[in-house]
């Protein structure tokens, strides 16, 4: 499951799972391998490219603060992100899906050229903050670098995308449009 998790998250570029239960890692341990697990031909399959490092001030000791959350509590804004620029890339996906809830899509966006994003930069319609509905979930952040910008992401915002490495890979297309990808994963408890 770990290597589904890894796997189909990243897209984002992602390696996902559908693992349960609470993730005390620290963000500094939570750089993920590529799995080895065996891939099928229509899925993306991170372990053949580079990462670079993808970091949050919203993400504290592995946990997502509040304030990104859509609950009585937060504020439902879109965490902030930071990475270095990609070479080759011209534009990067942004993904944040709850690998605990069957891949369920929380953020769905496009950055030109932003390498920075503030607290709160996506719009509504392409952030919702994590609203588990009981227990402990992990809510893992991919951005993909793009060398071009794709015409179309086939990921359903706000709904379970249990094919997210098919999709992942319709990005990454016949000629290798994903250059490389960040990942950050953080859990969130119902009732925090």
């Amino acid at each position: 499951m770990r290597a589904f998790r890894i796997t189909a998250l990243l897209l984002a570029a992602a390696i996902f799972s559908l693992n349960t239960g609470c993730n005390h890692e620290t963000p500094e341990s939570k750089v993920d391998e590529p799995t080895t697990a065996a891939i099928a031909d229509d899925e993306l399959d991170l372990s053949k490219l580079s990462t670079f490092e993808l970091r949050s001030d919203d993400l504290h000791d592995g946990v997502w603060d509040t304030v990104i959350t859509k609950t009585k509590n937060g504020e439902n804004r879109s965490p902030q992100l930071s990475w270095e620029p990609v070479d080759g890339a011209s534009c990067y996906a942004i993904f944040m899906v709850d690998t605990t809830a069957a891949n369920w899509l929380h953020w769905k966006s496009i950055s030109d050229s932003d390498t920075v994003l503030p607290a709160g930069w996506a719009p509504a319609d392409e952030y919702v903050g994590p609203y588990p509905p009981d227990g402990t979930h992990d809510y893992e952040v991919f951005v993909l670098a793009l060398k071009q910008k794709p015409e179309r992401i086939k990921m359903i915002f706000d709904m379970s995308n249990p094919e997210i490495l098919k999709s992942a890979k319709e990005i990454d297309g016949d000629d290798g449009n994903i250059i490389s990808y960040g990942h950050l994963t953080g859990t969130y408890t119902h009732g925090d």
